[in-house]
């Protein structure tokens, strides 16, 4: 995954597995070497900044990649049922999500919905523990909350799912937070749980 994020960011990308030979070889399984959880975001594609196909990665989105039961129960199939080895956390800057727990910080305003508002509560922890470390006076830095969390996303991954935390104990599995940066495509690992 490493590789293919540089093939990416240096505009070399292979677009390796994505034929129809390698479409008709998974029709009768999978065998992914990761699984992905990451932001619905649009600009944040898996297969494509780490220059992958068909295959090779189990992906999960959602908004904000806030951890919850769908989440939680996909990826213990990905490590229970396609024996992944790695579970990767990939939040991003600039992510909406982080933006509106931070604008939301005094608002009287509801987020439009209750599910909306679920979401932005998954990450409000992340907001409160960004202002607890500022100076009086300071504004939040959406960057700095963002990778708040995905830390936090990764430790609420490991922490609500026994499955996931024995595979990481007996070694089976490593978990890791990435932030990948929109501007120049790369994917930068903060967090690592387990061994690689």
């Amino acid at each position: 995954m490493v590789e293919g994020n540089h093939r990416f960011v240096d505009g070399a990308p292979r677009h390796p597995h994505q034929d129809s030979d390698r479409r008709s070889s998974l029709a009768a399984g999978q065998e992914p070497v990761a699984a992905l959880f990451g932001c619905a975001d649009s600009r944040l594609a898996a297969e494509i900044i780490f220059d992958v196909g068909l295959g090779d990665l189990f992906v999960v989105r959602n908004a904000g990649q806030v951890v919850g039961d769908t989440v939680i129960a996909s990826l213990e199939y990905a490590v229970s049922v396609l024996h992944v080895p790695l579970i990767v956390v990939l939040g991003h800057d600039s992510c909406g999500a982080v933006a509106t727990a931070i604008d939301s910080i005094g608002s009287d305003s509801a987020p439009g919905s209750a599910f909306l508002g679920g979401l932005i509560d998954m990450i409000m922890p992340s907001v409160e523990r960004a202002q607890l470390d500022l100076e009086t006076g300071a504004d939040l830095d959406p960057r700095a909350v963002g990778h708040l969390h995905i830390e936090a996303s990764v430790r609420t991954l490991v922490d609500r799912s026994a499955l996931i935390s024995s595979a990481v104990a007996d070694g089976r599995l490593a978990v890791v937070g990435a932030n990948y940066d929109l501007a120049n495509g790369r994917v930068d690992p903060s967090v690592v749980v387990g061994r690689l």
